[in-house]
């Protein structure tokens, strides 16, 4: 019997070393929805900045300094200069527009990545971040329905950068793409793909429907 143990002992030991310690941010689901929005929202609007502004070069042998580091600071405003600036009027409007918002938001896209989390003890509801920059101490303080606000003005910006004329704009490049434009969502819905069911939620309960009938 003392043998047995033994033997249930050591490997509860090792069960416990080949255990994965995770730490808890404590951070709720929500606030981690709006974080990943903002960072892949963030994400798609630097590459259509850089994107935008590299196009303008086309042709020419070597590109400017601004646009060989990545800083997207520098980027931002070679975009300002080379798309934004040569636009027609009624896109420019809306790139105008854009390009401030961008501006804005940058400051608090950078607070979220690049700062250290916390959660404020003495307001639950907020939670916190704190980086230094330049010698500062720079602490931003966020609500779920900042974060959540943050996250649905990427996605604006997003689009309007892209289509700054609206739905004319969306309609002519679908129209300039041969056979058809066809979404991540819709060709997984189409082929069965299980992701399906991630990207577009209804696509769960129509395969649920087919299958009754």
């Amino acid at each position: 019997m003392a043998r047995k143990n033994c033997r249930s002992d050591s490997d509860r030991i090792e069960t416990l070393k080949r255990m994965k310690h995770l730490l808890d941010l404590e951070l709720s689901d929500r606030e981690i929805h709006f974080i990943g929005h903002i960072v892949a929202h963030w994400g798609a609007l630097e590459h259509e900045v850089f994107t935008q502004t590299l196009l303008t070069f086309e042709g020419v042998e070597s590109l400017p300094k601004e646009m060989n580091n990545i800083q997207f600071s520098q980027i931002l405003e070679l975009w300002k200069e080379r798309v934004v600036n040569r636009a027609s009027a009624r896109a420019k409007r809306v790139l105008v527009k854009q390009y401030k918002l961008i501006h804005h938001c940058h400051e608090y896209r950078n607070a979220l990545v690049h700062g250290m989390w916390e959660w404020d003890r003495s307001s639950l509801e907020k939670i916190k971040t704190t980086r230094i920059k330049k010698k500062q101490v720079i602490t931003t303080h966020f609500t779920a329905s900042d974060l959540e606000h943050l996250w649905r003005t990427a996605a604006e910006i997003n689009f309007a950068i892209r289509y700054p004329r609206g739905l004319s704009d969306v309609a002519k490049e679908r129209m300039a793409q041969k056979g058809g434009f066809f979404s991540r969502a819709a060709i997984c819905l189409f082929t069965g793909h299980p992701l399906a069911a991630e990207l577009h939620p209804s696509a769960a309960l129509i395969k649920k429907k087919r299958r009754r009938s």
